[in-house]
């Protein structure tokens, strides 16, 4: 082999993290992301376009969330046959960097920025796009995500702003562009209107003063009509009042000391100021209508001129509600939108008013008509306002409320309505398109799409894409003074062709000054409008901009649009979905995209939002550092926000996930490479994987299994990533983790450490490396490094060409693997389904009433109600693993619980009846406990039982398992696949065993203190403090046992100095009984009689004769035992084995030296020529010739091996033949099935899978009850 394995060390926390760091070494140096983009330039596109973010902050958990997600599916989509094209990019433009300069450099409004200047201000603009760039890069690199940071965009490149002039010019073309007054969400501190989705982003609650003031009737003298408002800073705005036509008013009269006077108001709001109807007298009852043109005396006379436009009347209009106020509302129509349309309709105000009633400027500060408040700003004129007219007895109410009010999502402080001039794209008229586009793409989740997105999409209005700012790309519209004539420019080319100017930069301050000249004659030249786009508009543009579209890749981008993908979090379906989708539809009457994920938000642990002032979340690097980046992958893509809900992020559940996961997989890894290492060194021959060769061809039902979960894993997640469900991916990789690790793994570390032979290690070996390889390309994309990690060293096992004729230098440049449907089997699976059932309801039993593991009991019985033979047989395949895991001695199998006289009662779950049933939970009690055997046998199989007008589900319902019948003691817990039987009846042999195997386990802690690996030759001296105890009786009992078990060779006895280098020593307490236990280097001496090579192990041979035939007579055929002296070597189970020389007596099966050293090699495990050249190094040990043996007395013992002899013929004497029942010693009882290929082969019988019949008599009157094989041993059956 070229390269050897590497080993892989013990596995900790620590370890990962700088597992990551070698892997991001190995990436630069291979460039092994920008080598995935050559290789896959040929392959089918797959577009995806990435949601540019904002310089000028740090990432946070939902970039890392939505940038993960990113990751994985453009991963996923490169590694099944495409060519992902991933450029970042950067949002340059807009607020969030300009509100960073105006904090640095204390600017406060426009005219700060007029006394800096336009040039000045952009340049330090500029001059921080780009802070946190490096940052950014080097936290998502990091965290394993691919994305091109050389070939990104920025949104303040020129070629970016000439498309997105080009999608202007377009828009303008098809009449959706006009220009409008109209009421929009306002920034003071950012002195710029937003758009309606903005100001949907950032709701607070907050509190607000609570007014309601009087407004005189004039005529009724003493009449006051009552208005109620939260924002007292437009009272001094005031121009009419409004009331719903429809709904009923009152005029009442107070009889409280604080309203004593005479109030018109809604009849159903009378509460907003009386608490009892004792506090007023109704005086007449009226239709709001009625009030119409009721003129009212003004709070302020800033306005009293606009009484001659109908000013100060009541006006009528269905927006009135009556969920809250008076039922009266005050109209102040350039600071709300139902205002600013219900004067218009009255005709109080005009679309075009030269004089509009908006006595705030762009600071947000009161100017010089409103004399008493000017420059105070309006959120901080509030208390000052109350003051005033409480001075001037128009108050009649001032309280606080609590509500939930808009905010800047830039600056975070209260917006205002506000009516302002703007440049509009009409959205309204669009919205049966966007809806019929919207239905053509797939949302996950689905909910997203079809709820909260299409909503926002019907009530979409016109949207403003104009701020009065100056870092964007200014909007390329150029008007006369009086917008009779516009020009719009949709190119460098154009504008430079129609001003006569050289053209490079595309911002304010480098066009503002050009001109092009008027089509009219005579008429001044046309000028830029002074907006900006806002940024949205921009990000909307992205899909044509990044590639400066239509001026370059026209047919390129033609050709891969819509994008196959994009994914950001949910709160952009009104941010960036929006705009996406409205310029696309406008565009080009089409989606911008085809699929989409929309993740929720990440929170802090309490569940309230990540805050940097408040620290209540752990930072990202930290956290990277501590657990690794692929931990934090697999926790975010495994969370309730890849469904589009809200994580509540928690620290610990990352941690959990590298427990429970990632270090589980990389023991299995650690254990595969060890056995490699330990079987290329006893087998003296390379260990290689050859791809689909190598696989499939072992008949071992675990090897089947594994290899059939696996492929049904590939299935699924090839399944649900064509559905872009990535949440239900990664639970079944979290499972199929558990299923490897702690199930074949588990169940199998004696085959791959090569207990079977090496045939049978062989087999498990490559099952084992086929199953890692796979898990590693599948899993791949979402923990990219632990799969690097792994696969760099097991491709040093991998034929050349297994894995594809291309460069297979890293796991990334490899396909994922497609399933092989020759390799999968329902029914396999489903087998060790229900061996899993079996397994842990047997350690439930056992953990239930305290047996420990080590200590073997006598049965285990499954019944599988109403199952079929089979599924009994089935789980027969599986039985060694059975008895193994569960540690009995027998397992029976039926499908009648009533032959074990297993009974079911019931009683209630009080935990989750107790506060539903409230009075009636004894009365259901008393029935349910009351149900019979059948009643409740019916109540599983329905799912539900009626009790009292109650219905109880499974959940409510406590199943308890008695037993009427006798002949053990058994324990019962079930599922709805098995019931489990336990027998718990104690007895000394096992007892002696589990004590045995409390030794073992002594044995290994201490060599896994010591950090020995299997191929360490070591010896452990073991010494009973007490030699009359029962520690010392088992250890003198069960020392093979413990040798075989351990795998260690062991010395009764205190550790005698000058015997060998002491490795580690160790004292323990084994019920309550002090052990020593003492691990020296190398292999302790041989046995009396024997001589050692080379400090090596040596075999010696006794023979036997062939006895008589007979029960307890010993064997029929003439046999040889085999003793590896020292310590079970290269896999075998024990060092001492028999060998027959006939079988059927009198056909012999070895007739020479060389065959008996084969025979022995397969047996033990060992190498044929170690065995060989150790023999032959020992001429006193030279195995006569065979024939010289039988029939001679050399010895008739056969020490512990345990046999049944066997005949088979009619009712004479038959052929006699013999079945060595455990072979090596300590290796296990033969199986059933095992049982039956041997009577096969030494009877020459038809192949079967089941037994042939039995019989304790030649004449076959008396079959043979085979319930244990052990107690047989000595006897003579007859087939």
């Amino acid at each position: 082999m070229g390269e050897c394995l590497q080993s892989v060390p013990e596995v900790d926390q620590i370890s990962f993290s700088q597992e990551e760091e070698k892997v991001l070494e190995l990436w630069k140096k291979l460039d092994v992301f920008h080598s995935c983009l050559k290789q896959s330039k040929d392959r089918p596109r797959f577009t995806f376009y990435d949601g540019p973010p904002f310089a000028t902050g740090l990432p946070h958990y939902g970039h890392i969330l939505a940038g993960t997600i990113k990751d994985v599916v453009t991963r996923w989509a490169h590694q099944n046959g495409y060519h992902v094209e991933r450029r970042f990019g950067w949002d340059t433009h807009g607020l969030p960097v300009e509100y960073e300069i105006d904090k640095t450099h204390g600017i406060k409004g426009p005219e700060d920025v007029a006394a800096m200047g336009i040039k000045r201000y952009n340049e330090l603009c500029r001059n921080i796009v780009s802070r946190y760039a490096s940052e950014w890069e080097q936290i998502i690199t990091r965290l394993g995500r691919w994305i091109d940071f050389r070939n990104d965009y920025k949104t303040l490149y020129p070629w970016f702003m000439e498309s997105v002039w080009w999608v202007f010019g377009q828009l303008y073309q098809k009449g959706l562009v006009y220009r409008g007054f109209k009421v929009m969400p306002f920034s003071t501190a950012c002195s710029t209107p937003i758009s309606n989705f903005e100001a949907g982003q950032n709701y607070k609650e907050t509190q607000d003063p609570s007014v309601v003031a009087n407004f005189p009737v004039v005529g009724q003298e003493g009449v006051l009509l009552v208005a109620w408002t939260t924002t007292p800073w437009t009272l001094p705005s005031n121009l009419a009042l409004c009331v719903n036509p429809e709904h009923d008013y009152v005029k009442v009269q107070g009889k409280t000391e604080d309203r004593p006077g005479i109030y018109i108001l809604m009849e159903a709001r009378l509460c907003q100021l009386f608490k009892s109807e004792a506090q007023y007298d109704v005086l007449s009852k009226f239709k709001g209508r009625e009030l119409e043109g009721t003129r009212y005396q003004p709070l302020f006379d800033y306005f009293q001129h606009r009484a001659s436009r109908g000013a100060f009347r009541v006006l009528c209009d269905g927006y009135v509600s009556s969920d809250a106020g008076t039922g009266v509302v005050h109209q102040a129509p350039y600071f709300g939108e139902d205002d600013f349309r219900v004067c218009l309709g009255y005709g109080i105000i005009d679309r075009d008013d030269e004089e509009p009633i908006c006595p705030v400027d762009n600071a947000g500060r009161f100017t010089s008509v409103v004399r008493d408040f000017q420059g105070q700003h309006v959120k901080e004129a509030d208390p000052v306002i109350l003051k005033e007219l409480q001075r001037r007895g128009r108050i009649v109410v001032a309280e606080t409320v609590c509500h939930s009010y808009p905010f800047c999502w830039r600056s975070d402080t209260p917006l205002i309505y506000r009516a302002v001039p703007s440049w509009f794209i009409r959205v309204q008229q669009m919205q049966d398109k966007l809806l019929e586009a919207n239905e053509k793409t797939y949302w996950v989740p689905g909910f997203v799409k079809e709820k909260r997105f299409a909503n926002w999409l019907r009530d979409a209005r016109d949207w403003a894409v104009s701020r009065n700012r100056y870092w964007g790309t200014p909007i390329p519209l150029w008007t006369s003074e009086d917008f009779s004539e516009v020009v719009c420019v949709s190119s460098i080319e154009e504008l430079e062709r129609l001003t006569g100017e050289k053209v490079t930069d595309l911002h304010r301050d480098n066009i503002d000054h050009l001109t092009i000249p008027s089509a009219r004659p005579g008429q001044p030249p046309l000028k830029r409008v002074p907006e900006v786009f806002d940024c949205w508009f921009e990000s909307g543009s992205m899909p044509y901009a990044q590639v400066h579209y239509p001026f370059e890749r026209r047919r390129e981008f033609e050709d891969c649009f819509p994008a196959d993908f994009i994914a950001e979090g949910i709160d952009q379906t009104r941010g960036w979905f929006y705009t996406l989708l409205v310029l696309s539809t406008a565009l080009f009457g089409k989606p911008p995209f085809k699929n989409l994920i929309a993740n929720g938000l990440v929170l802090a642990q309490d569940g309230q939002k990540m805050s940097k002032r408040k620290k209540n979340y752990p930072d990202p690097t930290e956290v990277v550092q501590e657990y690794g980046a692929d931990a934090l992958r697999l926790y975010l893509t495994n969370s309730p926000a890849v469904r589009g809900e809200n994580l509540r992020f928690k620290k610990t559940e990352v941690f959990a996930l590298l427990k429970e996961v990632f270090i589980p997989w990389l023991n299995a890894y650690r254990f595969f490479v060890q056995q490699v290492v330990r079987y290329e060194k006893e087998e003296g021959q390379s260990f290689w994987f050859r791809g689909e060769a190598s696989v499939g061809r072992s008949t071992n039902v675990m090897d089947r299994w594994i290899l059939s979960f696996t492929q049904s894993l590939l299935t699924a997640v090839h399944r649900e990533m064509n559905a872009y469900r990535l949440y239900n991916v990664t639970p079944r990789l979290v499972k199929f983790v558990d299923n490897l690790t702690n199930w074949y793994v588990r169940f199998n570390r004696r085959r791959l450490k090569g207990d079977g032979g090496r045939e049978d290690c062989l087999c498990a070996l490559e099952t084992l490396c086929a199953v890692l390889l796979s898990m590693v390309r599948v899993m791949a994309p979402f923990t990219p490094f632990i799969t690097e990690t792994m696969y760099q060293n097991l491709k040093k096992v991998v034929e050349p060409g297994a894995l594809g004729q291309g460069d297979t230098g890293s796991v990334h440049y490899l396909s994922v693997p497609q399933p092989i449907e020759a390799l999968m089997s329902p029914q396999t699976e489903a087998s060790v389904t229900l061996l899993q059932s079996v397994v842990e309801l047997g350690r439930y039993l056992r953990d239930r009433h305290n047996l420990p593991l080590r200590y073997p009991l006598q049965e285990v019985v499954v019944v599988v109600q109403g199952g079929e033979e089979a599924t009994l047989h089935s789980l027969l395949t599986l039985e060694d693993y059975v008895k193994e895991e569960l540690n009995v001695r027998r397992l029976t199998t039926s499908t009648d619980r009533s032959r074990y006289g297993v009974t079911l009662t019931a009683d209630i779950n009080f935990r989750s009846l107790g506060a539903r049933l409230k009075g009636d939970v004894k009365a259901v009690q008393q029935v349910v406990c009351g149900l019979s055997d059948g009643e409740v046998q019916a109540m599983l199989e329905r799912g539900s039982l009626e009790v009292l007008g109650h219905t109880l589900l499974p959940e409510d319902v406590v199943v308890k398992y008695g037993f009427t019948g006798t002949g053990g003691h058994y324990e019962a817990h079930a599922d709805p696949s098995a019931l489990v039987l336990l027998d718990t009846t104690p007895s000394e042999e096992l007892l002696a065993e589990g004590l045995a195997r409390e030794v073992v386990n002594r044995i290994q802690r201490l060599r896994k203190k010591a950090r020995l690996v299997p191929t360490d030759e070591v010896t452990v001296w073991l010494a009973v403090a007490d030699p009359k105890s029962q520690l010392a009786c088992v250890l003198n009992s069960h020392k093979q046992f413990i040798e075989t078990t351990s795998r260690t060779p062991c010395r009764l006895g205190n550790f005698q100095a000058g015997t060998g280098e002491v490795v580690i020593q160790d004292n323990s307490s084994v019920k309550d009984c002090k052990l020593s236990l003492t691990i020296t280097r190398g292999f302790p001496g041989n046995k009396p009689g024997s001589t050692s090579v080379s400090g090596g192990t040596t075999p010696t041979a006794t023979a036997a004769p062939k006895p008589g035939a007979g029960v307890k007579g010993g064997p029929t055929c003439p046999w040889v035992n085999v003793v590896l002296d020292g310590a079970p070597r290269h896999g075998a189970a024990s060092c001492s084995a028999t060998l027959l020389l006939e079988n059927p007596a009198g056909h012999p099966v070895v007739t020479s030296a060389a065959e008996l050293l084969e025979e022995a090699a397969v047996c033990l495990g060992s190498l044929l020529g170690m065995l060989a050249s150790m023999w032959s190094g020992s001429p006193s040990l030279l195995i006569p010739p065979l024939l010289h043996w039988q029939g001679r007395p050399l010895s008739s013992h056969m020490g512990e091996r345990r046999y049944l002899n066997v005949e088979c013929g009619g009712s004479g004497k038959g052929v006699q033949g013999c079945v060595i029942l455990e072979n090596p010693c300590g290796g296990g009882l033969v199986s059933r099935h095992a049982l039956a290929a041997l009577l096969q082969q030494i009877f020459h019988l038809p192949s079967s899978n089941t037994l042939p019949d039995l019989f304790t008599d030649r004449a076959k009157k008396s079959p043979l009850c085979l319930e244990a094989l052990a107690r047989l041993s000595g006897s003579t059956v007859y087939v």
